[in-house]
């Protein structure tokens, strides 16, 4: 049986948590739909210890874990709060129509 250490819930099983994607930098918000689409589609997919967005199902809980993607082998896990700061906020771009005759 395949443990995860979460950071909340200590060690539990592997089936608990669904994977996330890997840590990126985010981008501006006001960037170009390309970025964007690179930024949400897009995976480096690199062979080696990545930093990783994680879910423990059970109990909604994000966290970020260290793992090295060729062995599987999980080094670290910690709150995302350690990584991220700052509360980015985004706010609707803001549009001006004028009605439609």
């Amino acid at each position: 049986m395949k443990i995860m250490p979460c950071p909340l819930n200590g060690p539990r099983n592997i089936s608990e948590f669904t994977y996330g994607g890997e840590v990126l930098d985010l981008p501006a918000p006001d960037c170009d739909n390309a970025t964007w689409i690179d930024y949400v589609y897009l995976e480096n997919n690199t062979a080696g210890v990545v930093r990783e967005w994680w879910y423990h199902t059970a109990t909604a809980y994000w966290f970020i874990a260290e793992r090295d993607t060729r062995t599987d082998e999980i080094f670290k896990t910690y709150p995302a709060n350690e990584v991220f700061k700052d509360r980015v906020e985004f706010t609707a771009p803001q549009t001006t129509s004028e009605p439609k005759e």
